[in-house]
């Protein structure tokens, strides 16, 4: 069986879907990254952080005792509401108390979106070829039925280019783009996406304001080793935030937009904590963070 925590796959960002053949394209839906991972006596399910959350979605759990022993799915937890996808509900979901997540369980109902296998029967599948690893994904997972369904999938570049179109209203932020013949890489950014917003990821290293309410984050954003601080949290962040970041370690100082110098509470080294941040260009340029992945 595969060691946890799992690495998992990553994506670059694209800015057109590429030409030619040998692709696979996947609605990227707009949930929480959810490793699912089925053991004999035991399923268990991990965040993209490394972090364990199995009791934050009860329903999913008990959904996943259905797999094969010795399974691992790599997909996107995802609540559906009356328009499409809700992402608050989402995190509700995921920042949920165990007293709670039953409760939430029953009135927010999560659903997993599969769409990659990393094991199957204990064997560990991700030098496979992602067209092979589909294949055996679809048997597995698509007899069983809601909560868990494989994402959909097409080698169509015209009816990828149709799903990124038309289904943003129903909470699809893009496109995920593999290699048939790729293997399944952790940590490394070999698969594409295609998103229609101009957001992208940044690793938070520290905070300023107390750990239970913090004010902004302070974030290493990609091929930039200075560090940013963020607008101010939204009251719906401060609360993600509390629930996501560790005790801090130190302290640190970094320069904030109309601000100068601020000293933050700075996070210890280990799994890093990854939040969605979207910057403007204006006369004072911005970083305000979109939420946690």
């Amino acid at each position: 069986m595969i060691s946890l925590p799992v690495k998992v796959a990553l994506a670059e960002s694209v800015t057109s879907l590429p030409e030619g053949s040998g692709w696979a394209f996947e609605p990227k839906f707009d949930g929480h990254r959810l490793v699912v991972i089925a053991e004999r006596r035991r399923v268990m399910l991990q965040a993209r952080s490394g972090r364990l959350v199995t009791t934050s979605f009860p329903d999913l759990a008990e959904a996943a005792r259905r797999l094969p022993a010795g399974t691992v799915l790599d997909g996107e937890v995802v609540v559906w509401g009356d328009e499409g996808i809700d992402f608050g509900a989402v995190q509700q979901r995921a920042n949920a108390t165990r007293g709670r997540a039953a409760l939430l369980a029953r009135e927010l109902p999560a659903s997993y979106a599969a769409f990659d296998l990393l094991a199957e029967d204990g064997e560990d599948c991700r030098a496979l070829p992602y067209e092979e690893r589909r294949a055996r994904l679809v048997r597995i997972v698509g007899p069983l039925g809601p909560p868990l369904q494989p994402v959909p999938m097409t080698t169509d570049r015209e009816l990828a280019l149709s799903w990124y179109e038309t289904l943003t209203a129903t909470g699809v932020e893009g496109l995920v783009i593999k290699r048939l013949d790729g293997a399944y890489r952790g940590g490394a950014r070999a698969w594409l996406k295609l998103r229609h917003s101009d957001t992208r990821d940044a690793v938070v290293i520290g905070f300023t304001g107390s750990r239970a309410r913090p004010h902004a984050l302070v974030l290493v954003l990609p091929g930039d080793g200075t560090p940013v601080v963020s607008s101010p949290l939204a009251p719906t962040l401060q609360v993600a935030a509390a629930a996501a970041l560790p005790e801090a370690k130190g302290e640190g100082t970094a320069t904030a937009i109309g601000i100068g110098e601020v000293t933050y509470a700075a996070l210890p080294s280990g799994p890093p904590v990854t939040v969605e941040v979207r910057q403007n260009t204006t006369r004072h340029a911005t970083t305000a963070v979109v939420r946690f992945r």
